[in-house]
């Protein structure tokens, strides 16, 4: 039985490292100038995965006023057809 601390183990070295994942932040609070439309399909396919879903904050990094903004916009954009609501059909 090995425990993290062991020192004959070959692969560790002391206890295991953690991930610490490093804060974002929200690219619409920094930009001022940035706008969330539904008319503009190209920033909104960074915020929808490869099959058509809404990627959550903790993926986007953007706070809780714009990640509504977002989802809102991009159901907009759906619904006009200017983004798909499922990913490519295969082919």
């Amino acid at each position: 039985m090995s425990n993290y601390n062991d020192s004959d183990s070959p692969s560790s070295s002391g206890p295991p490292r953690r991930y610490y994942a490093q804060p974002r932040v929200c690219q619409f609070c920094t930009d001022p100038n940035a706008v969330i439309d539904y008319k503009n399909a190209d920033l909104l396919r960074r915020y929808i995965t490869e099959n058509g879903n809404i990627r959550p904050r903790r993926q986007t990094g953007a706070c809780a006023k714009h990640q509504r903004k977002i989802a809102t916009a991009v159901k907009r954009a759906r619904h006009l057809a200017l983004l798909q609501f499922k990913g490519e059909p295969l082919r």
